[in-house]
């Protein structure tokens, strides 16, 4: 998890859009939301945040395996840095894969 998050930035994720589109609506939580095809504006008071995602080529391990990934574009409008923390710490919890 970050300490500070910018008013944009881009991440790859390793999830297929359907994966993706499941885990959205928890990591965004009780803030309102609409999708517009690859892409949801979140509505965080007093500001928004548009998402919006590509599918890219699979990463490819030693041949053997093959990762989804997803290119992530995260923009906030209206929000300061303590309020863009917040959502992010949250999003990124709910968000967060491991195995172990």
């Amino acid at each position: 998890m970050q300490s500070f998050y910018a008013a944009a930035f881009d991440r790859e994720m390793g999830c297929t859009e359907a994966e993706w589109l499941g885990w959205l609506p928890a990591a965004i939580g009780s803030h309102p939301w609409q999708r517009e095809g690859a892409s949801v504006q979140v509505q965080i008071e007093p500001g928004t945040l548009r998402i919006e995602w590509q599918t890219g080529e699979p990463r490819l391990l030693g041949g053997l395996a093959r990762i989804p990934r997803l290119h992530v574009r995260f923009a906030f409008s209206g929000l300061d840095d303590a309020q863009r923390y917040v959502f992010m710490k949250r999003f990124d919890l709910y968000m967060q894969r491991g195995g172990g």
